[in-house]
């Protein structure tokens, strides 16, 4: 039995002996100096055919190449055409030599003989295609115009979510200027906002006002629309900046029994428009009122009260203030969650919206009359007239 160790071993101990080099190479490499100790090396060299590996690994598929054009061909001076005729195995024709030498005076060149702007004119013309688009892009109704738009309204919106109050700076301007007869900022900002929303862009003024004539708290509906004309007429009188030609908003505040013992408080708002006669008004959203506040406001009025035939001598809102212990402009959110301008907001967009329509129906009556006064100052068509008899004759 023969023993396993000797059929293991060195890999290597089956391997030749390394070939000799060949002679450039050996010519090449210098002698060891003199008293040099030759070390033989540690193992001995092993060599492998590159081919035979090759050949197992990656067969490799030898190619050619024929050109179209010899490669003994300068082409360097061809034009497309010689190109074209020396790959297709033509001989082009010998060119005709000049009676003097080609030569390198680029100055003497004229390399484009026609004028700039008559080469550049197709181009240039307002009614090419690519400078006629762009002129429809810049013009008022084109794309660049609606982008630059959306642009902005996506800016201003992100101005008035960080700072809300940018947005009565940035939406002021226009056409459209309407003074509130208020200098109160929960009467004044609604309504600003209000206008701004269907106008787009107005101007809104507050101004200091007194309901002279009227009572404190004023009772009843004909109160209430009394109090709000008071304060127009005490504006535009007062107030010189407040002319004929500027609508003017006021906002008066009511208290009225609804039912047998229900009281309510609204507020009554007002526009008026001397120039254009418009007169709107309408009311906010009703809050009901505790019997037991009506009662200490009646208690509250002296008998001599020389206003007590149009309400009470002290306001509802101070009340309320004193027994929700808050301030009077913000009683109405501690009692019923919606705030005073919230109410004046929605009531004003209302008056906004009628006003709106106001103008266009009082544009569109001006625009009508004036035509039918041009018309009779031009008197009848002269296309046709009278025989002498009367009798009317067609025109030739």
């Amino acid at each position: 039995m023969s023993d396993p160790k000797k059929k293991t071993g060195n890999i290597l101990s089956n391997v030749g002996p390394p070939s000799e080099l060949p002679s450039f190479i050996t010519a090449n490499v210098a002698a060891p100096p003199a008293g040099a100790e030759s070390v033989p090396p540690a193992t001995p060299m092993v060599t492998v055919d590159d081919t035979t590996k090759r050949e197992e690994t990656d067969p490799f598929i030898p190619t050619t190449f024929s050109p179209a054009i010899p490669a003994s061909k300068d082409t360097s001076q061809f034009t497309a055409e010689q190109a074209m005729a020396a790959a297709a195995g033509v001989r082009p024709a010998e060119p005709a030599l000049p009676d003097q030498p080609v030569g390198r005076d680029f100055a003497s060149m004229i390399l484009n003989p026609e004028p700039v702007a008559a080469a550049l004119s197709p181009i240039t013309q307002g009614g090419s295609a690519l400078f006629g688009w762009m002129k429809g892009a810049v013009s008022g109704s084109g794309i660049l115009q609606k982008v630059a738009e959306k642009a902005k309204n996506s800016v201003d919106t992100i101005v008035t979510t960080l700072d809300p109050q940018m947005k009565e700076y940035i939406n002021s301007g226009g056409d459209t200027e309407v003074i509130v007869a208020s200098d109160k900022d929960d009467k004044v900002r609604p309504i600003r906002e209000a206008f701004q929303t269907v106008f787009g862009k107005a101007t809104i003024i507050g101004l200091a006002a007194q309901a002279v004539g009227i009572a404190a708290q004023p009772v009843g509906f004909a109160a209430g629309l009394k109090g709000a004309e008071h304060r127009i007429n005490s504006i535009r009188a007062e107030n010189p900046r407040v002319d004929d030609h500027l609508p003017v908003v006021a906002v008066e505040n009511f208290v009225v029994e609804l039912f047998p013992d229900q009281w309510f408080e609204a507020g009554a708002i007002v526009l008026f428009d001397y120039a254009k006669n418009i007169l709107l008004k309408t009311v906010t959203q009703m809050t009901p009122i505790p019997l037991p506040v009506i009662a200490a406001l009646q208690a509250d009025t002296p008998e001599d009260y020389m206003l007590k035939d149009t309400g009470f001598a002290t306001t509802v809102g101070s009340v309320m203030a004193r027994n929700l212990n808050t301030s009077h402009t913000e009683w109405h959110r501690s009692y019923t969650s919606v705030s005073r301008s919230e109410m004046i907001l929605t009531a004003a967009k209302t008056i906004a919206t009628l006003y709106k329509h106001a103008v266009l129906d009082y544009e569109l009556t001006v625009t009508s009359q004036v035509d039918s006064a041009v018309g009779a100052a031009t008197g009848p068509s002269s296309t046709g007239g009278d025989g002498g008899d009367g009798t009317p004759q067609p025109a030739e």
